[in-house]
C-alpha cells in the first residue's frame, strides 16, 4: 500500500501510483486498470475522494512532471531484478528505492551533495579489501560464454570452476570470479543534451556503466560489451572484457556519469544541482 511519512518527507508509491499522479496532474481520465491504484491512494490519504493530491506530495510530483536528469540503478540477484534511482529536476532530487519483491518504492529527498553517496548506497558499494595492484587483471571471453556459465550457477550445477570452464568453453578464471558473484550492477544516467550529445532514437543523452561485485574476487568493471548497450547490439559472439577495479575507483565513475552544467541542455536549471559532483571525493 501507498503511504507517507511527512516527518521524514518519505513516500511509499508504486509505478501504477505515479501514473494515476501524473494522469490527475494532466488532468487527463485515469483507465480502468489503474481504478485499483487510485483506491490505494485515497485509502492512504494520498488524495482525496475529489482526487485532490495531498500537499505533502506536491515537491515530488512536480520533479517528476519536470523532471531534468534521470538514474536508473538496476541490480541482478538470482533471477531477481531490482529497480533504484533517482530524479532530478530544477529545485529538487529525490532518490527512490525498491525491496525485492516488493511494489512500492521508497522516494526520500536527497539534497545534491549527498546524491553520490545515496547511488553508491543503491548498489552497496562498500570498501574492499583487495591489493588495488589486481586492479589491472582482465578478462576477455565471448557474451555466449558469459551465458552458459551463469546457466550453469542459477541451474544449481556450478561444480569446480575448472570443469565448468571445460563444459561451456569459458576461460577458468572467469568461472573463478563468476562462482563468487554476489551480485550485478547497472547504473545509467539520461538527461536532455544537446543534439551532438543525444544517442539516435532517443532524444537524450546518456552515460553508463555496468559491474559484478564478485565478494573475495573484488569488483570488475564490464568494459565491452560497452555501456550503454542498444537493443540488438549484443549476441552470442559478442565480446565480453571484464577489468578488476577498486570502491574508491567506482565512487569516481558513479561521480562522472553526472553530467555537469555545460552537458546540459541550455536553460536547464538542474545544472546548479548537479554542479557539486564534478568533483566529488573519492575516499
Amino acid at each position: 500500500m501507498p503511504s507517507v511519512d511527512a516527518a521524514r518527507r518519505r513516500l511509499r508509491l508504486s509505478d501504477s501510483h505515479i501514473s494515476v499522479l501524473g494522469l490527475l496532474v494532466e488532468e487527463e481520465q485515469i483507465p480502468e486498470d489503474l481504478f485499483e491504484d487510485r483506491s490505494e491512494l485515497r485509502e492512504s490519504g494520498i488524495i482525496d475522494a475529489d482526487d485532490k493530491i495531498s500537499a505533502d506530495l506536491y515537491p515530488l510530483v512536480a520533479t517528476l512532471m519536470e523532471t531534468r536528469v534521470i538514474v536508473h540503478v538496476e541490480m541482478s540477484v538470482s533471477q531477481s531484478v531490482t529497480r533504484s534511482g533517482a530524479v532530478i529536476g530544477d529545485d529538487l532530487i529525490f532518490t527512490h528505492e525498491t525491496w525485492p519483491g516488493d511494489a512500492e518504492s521508497e522516494y526520500v529527498p536527497a539534497e545534491p551533495e549527498t546524491l553520490v553517496w545515496a547511488l553508491a548506497r543503491m548498489v552497496d558499494l562498500h570498501r574492499d579489501f583487495a591489493d588495488e595492484s589486481e586492479g589491472d587483471e582482465v578478462i576477455v571471453s565471448s557474451m555466449g560464454a558469459f551465458d552458459d556459465v551463469v546457466a550453469a550457477m542459477e541451474a544449481g550445477r556450478f561444480e569446480e570452476p575448472g570443469a565448468v570452464a571445460e563444459a561451456t568453453d569459458a576461460p577458468v578464471r572467469l568461472t573463478e570470479v563468476l562462482s563468487q558473484l554476489n551480485c550485478m550492477w547497472r547504473m545509467t544516467v539520461a538527461w536532455k543534451g544537446s543534439d551532438a550529445q543525444t544517442t539516435p532514437g532517443s532524444g537524450l543523452a546518456e552515460s553508463a556503466l555496468a559491474v559484478w561485485d564478485c565478494g573475495i574476487e573484488g569488483y570488475w568493471l564490464r568494459e565491452l560489451p560497452a555501456e550503454p548497450v542498444i537493443d540488438g547490439q549484443v549476441d552470442k559472439s559478442s565480446e565480453l572484457r571484464v577489468r578488476r577495479t577498486t570502491a574508491r575507483e567506482l565512487w569516481q565513475m558513479i561521480t562522472d556519469l553526472l553530467p555537469d552544467g555545460a552537458q546540459l541542455a541550455p536553460g536547464t536549471g538542474s545544472a546548479r544541482l548537479l554542479r557539486p559532483h564534478a568533483r566529488a571525493s573519492t575516499a
